[in-house]
């Protein structure tokens, strides 16, 4: 099935093919397989070629996962006003084991630039009005290559449609998502097409209630909300892939940095043949091979030992029927080379010019560290603007699918604060300490500085405090 051509068939407008292409580059870089470069063919002479694999270092992969460990980690704290909500959403996002999909995610979007996270109502009771009376919140997570933004405005996406391939008695299928406005009202339609040539057959509800991966699975739903019930996450980059200014899909991570991608696995490559080829040969003539007895005078098994005619080893003057060959390895310079391209590699994904560094040998203070990673610093910050955003909105669609499912003491308005904790690129403690001088000088309240170190809103904390003499009201 070609998704684009469907697209055409149903006059639905979204990204061009051309920027998925570009998507699945990245993706053959992420899992360090890209066609043409890691499978190659190498010609030998008369006609012969002989098939190579390419080693690779695996960076693409390396620098995704360590962009998402920086965003969304064990250290990030949700804080929620509001009680009974806030332990209701703990208790989905545990559920939907939110901690372990959102890191997996975080490091699928550095990898192809976009990831999108759709919570839906499962296992729904309904009474005979047609209201909802319970309901599971679960999390539908997507990559770039399933998104397909239909309408969007200033980056952000209005209108989308998700793809979720699925297979069933051996036959592949596509349920696609529509998410669309109508009269000021989220709607959302899905339909079922048979994964075959050209734009694929699309299903009729009574055919897809058949197959059991779609049993149930509405045509049509009404949210009852004006807000979109989808969340699009991406890094905080230009997108320079697409020469359409305005397309709101991210780029990964290394978009800009394929080509230093590429010199490291050519680097590397060449460091590991230099020890194939360069390891120590011992060429030995026949005569030497056995002793009177026709015994073998050396190990038949040990590879260093290479038997060659007697006329190849003799010098003029017939000495030489055990010749040494040592090839000389070239690692400083093989090691130099990949370490600077490293230094390249780490400055264009963001992490300042020595993010990856082998040096056992120098112990740095805490304020070095964070002095050297202060060009990560800004940049995790960056992207923080986009994932604050994208968490506080996954919330309040999960609030509204519990208040849906008439779950009670829920409520929509509730404020909610998110702490990413840079502690590990920033030096909190000295902040923290420079806010205590603040606080003892009048210049900064306790609820204020509680709210901010403890992941509480300031109402909450404001709650918190004891009450002192001379110092709460």
């Amino acid at each position: 099935m070609n998704i684009f051509e469907y697209f055409k068939k149903k006059g639905i407008d979204t990204v061009d093919a051309s920027f998925y292409r570009r998507i699945a580059e990245w993706d053959s870089w992420y899992r360090g397989n890209v066609r043409k470069f890691h499978f190659y063919r190498v010609y030998g002479g008369q006609g012969t070629w002989t098939r190579c694999r390419r080693l690779s270092l695996g960076m693409a992969k390396k620098v995704c996962e360590d962009m998402a460990d920086l965003l969304l980690n064990e250290r990030v704290k949700i804080t929620i006003s509001d009680q009974a909500t806030a332990d209701y959403v703990k208790e989905v996002l545990k559920q939907n084991n939110f901690l372990t999909k959102g890191n997996e995610y975080q490091e699928r979007m550095a990898a192809k630039g976009t990831v999108a996270y759709v919570p839906y109502l499962s296992d729904m009771e309904v009474d005979g009005q047609g209201n909802v009376r319970s309901g599971q919140v679960k999390i539908n997570y997507l990559e770039a290559p399933n998104i397909f933004p239909i309408t969007w405005e200033n980056g952000r996406v209005l209108e989308c449609a998700f793809l979720f391939p699925k297979t069933c008695k051996r036959k592949k299928y596509a349920q696609i998502q529509f998410h669309r406005r109508e009269a000021g009202q989220y709607v959302i339609e899905n339909t079922v097409v048979e994964c075959t040539t050209g734009a694929g057959r699309e299903l009729t509800p009574d055919e897809w209630n058949l197959l059991p991966v779609f049993a149930g699975l509405a045509g049509r739903i009404e949210t009852g909300s004006d807000r979109p019930q989808f969340v699009i996450d991406r890094l905080n980059i230009v997108n320079n892939a697409d020469d359409d200014d305005s397309n709101p899909m991210g780029v990964s991570i290394f978009a800009n940095a394929i080509d230093t991608l590429r010199k490291i696995d050519l680097t590397y490559d060449s460091y590991a043949n230099e020890f194939d080829l360069g390891r120590k040969r011992i060429f030995v003539a026949p005569e030497m091979m056995e002793d009177k007895a026709g015994n073998p005078t050396f190990d038949t098994t040990d590879t260093v030992f290479y038997r060659l005619p007697d006329d190849y080893l003799k010098d003029a003057n017939g000495n030489g029927p055990i010749k040494e060959v040592n090839m000389e390895l070239r690692v400083d310079q093989h090691s130099k080379a990949i370490d600077d391209d490293l230094n390249y590699l780490s400055f264009k994904c963001g992490f300042g010019p020595r993010r990856y560094r082998f040096d056992g040998e120098n112990i740095q203070t805490a304020t070095q560290v964070i002095s050297e990673n202060s060009d990560m610093y800004r940049t995790v910050q960056k992207h923080e603007l986009i994932l604050d955003d994208v968490i506080k909105e996954l919330i309040r669609i999960i609030i509204h699918l519990g208040i849906t499912a008439s779950v009670p003491g829920l409520k929509e308005d509730t404020e909610i604060t998110i702490d990413f904790d840079d502690s590990i690129i920033e030096d909190k403690q000295t902040e923290r300490n420079e806010d205590r001088k603040d606080v003892s000088m009048g210049a900064m309240g306790l609820p204020e500085y509680r709210a901010k170190w403890y992941g509480e809103t300031e109402e909450v904390a404001a709650g918190k405090l004891p009450e002192q003499t001379g110092v709460m009201p």
